[in-house]
C-alpha cells in the first residue's frame, strides 16, 4: 500500500520538474531590443480602456438617476389607468382636411323693413308663399304722417305763390323802367332839338336868352334823370334776382320735400321688392308697427348658400376661395368660401360658403349638411390622436407615459397642424412612445401623473 504513495509523489515531482521548462522556455528574451517596451505600451491601453469603460458606466448610471429624479420629483397625483386615454405616437398620412357642419340657407336674401310706421289695416299674403316683384303685400294707415304731407303740400303752394308773385313784380319792375326810360329818351331827344333851334333864333333875337338857358337846364335834368333810372333799374333787378333765385331753391327743396312725403305715404302700401319666397311674416291686422320694424324677409327660392362656423383656431387658415367639398345621393359637390365674419363667439367664427359649379339637388333651406374644409395638401410624418388636451395645454406640453406604464411625465413638445382625428408632431415626441390624450382639466399644474 505504501508504493503507489511513493510512485504519485515521483510523478508530481517530475511534473514539476516540467513545468519549470515550460515557463523558462516561454520567458522572453529581454536582450532582444524594443521587446520589453512593446509590452508596456500594450499594458497602458488596456488600462485606458478599463478606465473608459468605468467613466461609460458612471455616465450611464447618473443619466439613468437623473431620469429617475426627474420622474420622480415635482406634483404628481394617482390616477386610476381607466381614468385616462393613452395613444400611440404612429408614422401615418396627415390629411389638412376638417369637417365643419353647415346649414343651407339662401343665397339672396332681402329684408321687408317698415319705412314709416302704423297700423296694419290689411294682410293679403301668408309667411311662406311665393310672391312677384312689386306684389302688394300688405297695407298700414299712419294719420300723422297724412297731415305732415297736407302741411308740407301747403308749404309748397304758399312758397310756389310767393315765387310767382315776386317774378310779377319783377316783370312789372322792368316794364316801369322801360317806361320811365322811354319817356326820358323822348324828352331828351325833344329837348335836344329845341336847344338847336333856339340857338339858332337867339341870333335873330327871336328868343331870349334865359329861355335857351332854361331849355338847356331842363335838358340836362332829363339826362341825369336817366341816369338814376338806369342805375335804379340795375339796382332793383339786382336784388329782386336774388330773392326770385332764393324762393327758386326753396321752393324746389320743398318739393324734394313733398315728393320724399308721397314716397312714405306710399310706402304704407308695402310691396315685395323682389321675387320670392316670404319668410318671417308674421303681422296682423291691427297690430302697430313702428317705424323701421322687421316684418319678414323675402329669400330667393333658387340659390342657396352654405353658412358654417369653425372654431377659432383655424381662423388664420381660412382664405377666401378655399376649396369646400360634400357629397349627397353619391354625389360630390364642391363649393368655395366666400366671406369670412372675422368676429369670434363662443370660441367659433362664420363663413359663407358657395357652389363653385353646380348646386347641389333637392336641398332646403335650414338643412344641415357635413363637409370638409381643405386646409392644404395631404403629408406624412409623426401623429398623434386628436384629443381634448389640446385644449388645455395649447400644445405646448403633453404627459408622455414611460415603457413601464406606471407614470406619466410631462414634456414640452411642439404640435403643428390637426385635423379632426389627427394632430401633426413637429417636434419632442418619438414614433411608439406614448402620450395622455385625455383632457388635463384637472392636473395641468401637475408634473407626474401615477397610473395604478
Amino acid at each position: 500500500m505504501a508504493r503507489p504513495k511513493i510512485m504519485r509523489r515521483e510523478n508530481m515531482a517530475t511534473g514539476l520538474e516540467n513545468d519549470s521548462e515550460a515557463i523558462v522556455n516561454k520567458v522572453p528574451n529581454t536582450s532582444v531590443s524594443g521587446q520589453g517596451m512593446d509590452r508596456a505600451v500594450s499594458g497602458k491601453k488596456k488600462s485606458n480602456q478599463y478606465t473608459y469603460a468605468v467613466l461609460g458606466a458612471v455616465l450611464l448610471l447618473g443619466g439613468y438617476w437623473i431620469a429617475q429624479k426627474s420622474i420622480t420629483s415635482g406634483k404628481s397625483i394617482k390616477l386610476e389607468r381607466h381614468q385616462v386615454i393613452i395613444s400611440e405616437v404612429k408614422q401615418g398620412v396627415f390629411e389638412d382636411v376638417i369637417p365643419v357642419r353647415a346649414r343651407v340657407t339662401p343665397l339672396k336674401t332681402v329684408f321687408l323693413d317698415a319705412i314709416e310706421g302704423g297700423r296694419v289695416e290689411r294682410v293679403l299674403v301668408e309667411d311662406g308663399a311665393v310672391v312677384e316683384k312689386g306684389a302688394l303685400i300688405a297695407e298700414l294707415s299712419n294719420t300723422s304722417l297724412q297731415l305732415q304731407v297736407m302741411g308740407n303740400e301747403a308749404l309748397v303752394t304758399e312758397q310756389l305763390n310767393n315765387l310767382r308773385t315776386i317774378e310779377l313784380q319783377l316783370a312789372q319792375n322792368r316794364l316801369s323802367h322801360k317806361r320811365s326810360l322811354a319817356e326820358f329818351d323822348y324828352q331828351i331827344l325833344k329837348l335836344t332839338r329845341q336847344v338847336e333851334r333856339e340857338g339858332k333864333l337867339i341870333k335873330t333875337s327871336a328868343v331870349s336868352s334865359s329861355q335857351l338857358e332854361n331849355t338847356q337846364d331842363e335838358l340836362a335834368y332829363n339826362i341825369e334823370r336817366r341816369k338814376l333810372t338806369l342805375e335804379s333799374q340795375a339796382t332793383d333787378a339786382r336784388i329782386q334776382e336774388q330773392q326770385l333765385s332764393y324762393l327758386k331753391s326753396r321752393a324746389e327743396q320743398l318739393e324734394r320735400n313733398l315728393k320724399f312725403a308721397h314716397q312714405n305715404l306710399e310706402a304704407l302700401s308695402i310691396k315685395a321688392p323682389v321675387s320670392g319666397k316670404i319668410s318671417g311674416f308674421d303681422i296682423e291686422v291691427g297690430q302697430s308697427i313702428s317705424r323701421g320694424g322687421r316684418l319678414g324677409q323675402i329669400d330667393d327660392p333658387s340659390r342657396y348658400k352654405l353658412v358654417a362656423h369653425i372654431d377659432e383656431f383655424y381662423l388664420g387658415r381660412v382664405d377666401i376661395d378655399q376649396r369646400v367639398e360634400f357629397d349627397r345621393d353619391g354625389v360630390s359637390y364642391s363649393l368655395q368660401i366666400s366671406k369670412i365674419y372675422p368676429q369670434v363667439n363662443n370660441g367659433q367664427f362664420e363663413v359663407d360658403m358657395t357652389f363653385a359649379d353646380e348646386q347641389a339637388v333637392g336641398i332646403r333651406r335650414g338643412q344641415s349638411l357635413q363637409t370638409r374644409l381643405m386646409l392644404g395638401e395631404a403629408t406624412i410624418g409623426l401623429l398623434i390622436p386628436n384629443g381634448a388636451f389640446y385644449q388645455d395645454t395649447g400644445g405646448n406640453w403633453v404627459f408622455v407615459v414611460t415603457s413601464d406604464g406606471a407614470v406619466a411625465v410631462k414634456r414640452s413638445v411642439k404640435l403643428g397642424r390637426r385635423n379632426s382625428r389627427f394632430i401633426e408632431v413637429l417636434e419632442g415626441l418619438e414614433e411608439g412612445e406614448r402620450v395622455v390624450t385625455s383632457p388635463y382639466t384637472n392636473y395641468t399644474d401637475m408634473d407626474r401623473l401615477k397610473l395604478n
